[in-house]
């Protein structure tokens, strides 16, 4: 990892390392493999934490570090999930929040991110604790509401990516930042499928949610 960490390429005068270029690349396919709502999904998301967290402990960003570790049990949890909960016809069956999921999930970010917050911050573990926190806690919310099939979850993405951009770009980290702008295109096109494909669903009775 030392190798990977240390070597790299110069793009526009911008070096980016072997494991931040790979790691955020993993990423992007995340995303786009998510929004097909494919298994490869999750294998592809261990790759990226793995990478990714040398990339975040090197920056001193300990709340971006932290939250690899654990999107990784996450990544575990989603692709037993749904390798058990598939529909021959829709796949991955996704459907949309109830009220009492929705409200969970805004509380949890919200008083996570508190949390998580002073600790970092007491830790002196991250030089900017609430964004560090916002996005640590932000993408277990949306990893969390990926695995249980919940549309809602593209839209905690996209709060994700709105922390993350100046807060990859104040870190040096240009590559990454570019990467979240990415990522945002592909968080609207992947809402917008999900959405179809749980209003299909939802019309065809006898078809149960991933979360059921």
């Amino acid at each position: 990892m030392d190798f990977l960490l240390h070597h790299g390429i110069t793009v526009l005068g911008q070096w980016i390392s072997i494991a931040e270029l790979a790691g955020q690349v993993f990423a992007l396919a995340v995303v786009f493999l998510a929004q097909r709502r494919t298994l490869w999904t999750w294998p592809v998301q261990v790759g990226a934490t793995v990478l990714l967290f040398a990339v975040y402990v090197s920056a001193h960003l300990g709340g971006l570090a932290a939250r690899q570790v654990a999107i990784l049990a996450i990544s575990v949890y989603g692709w037993w999930a749904w390798t058990r909960r598939q529909d021959p016809v829709f796949g991955v069956v996704v459907r949309k929040g109830r009220l009492a999921e929705r409200l969970a999930m805004a509380g949890a970010f919200v008083v996570g991110t508190t949390v998580m917050a002073l600790v970092l911050d007491a830790l002196h573990a991250s030089w900017a604790p609430w964004p560090d926190a916002a996005i640590f806690v932000g993408t277990l919310v949306a990893f969390g509401a990926q695995g249980l099939g919940l549309v809602e979850f593209w839209l905690v993405w996209l709060a994700v990516d709105a922390i993350g951009v100046p807060l990859q770009i104040s870190s040096g980290l240009y590559f990454s930042a570019a990467i979240y702008i990415v990522f945002a295109g592909l968080v609207v096109h992947g809402w917008w499928s999900w959405n179809r494909s749980a209003q299909r669903v939802a019309a065809r009775p006898g078809v149960t949610a991933a979360s059921s």
